[in-house]
């Protein structure tokens, strides 16, 4: 683990974010694995793969 790190979790415990930063978080968290269990359930859809010009031999 990077000391950098150790200082930004040291300063993190000692001065938190406000309640409203936590939410703002949790709120990207929970979007991101709500999609990734969208994905997950009924797979990815084929109109949003991207075709590829060339074919691979």
């Amino acid at each position: 683990m990077n000391p950098r790190w150790l200082l930004k979790a040291k300063r993190w415990a000692q001065h938190p974010p406000s309640m409203r930063q936590v939410m703002f978080y949790g709120a990207i968290i929970a979007t991101c694995l709500a999609l990734a269990g969208v994905e997950w359930l009924w797979g990815w859809p084929d109109w949003l793969t991207v075709n590829s010009p060339r074919r691979l031999p």
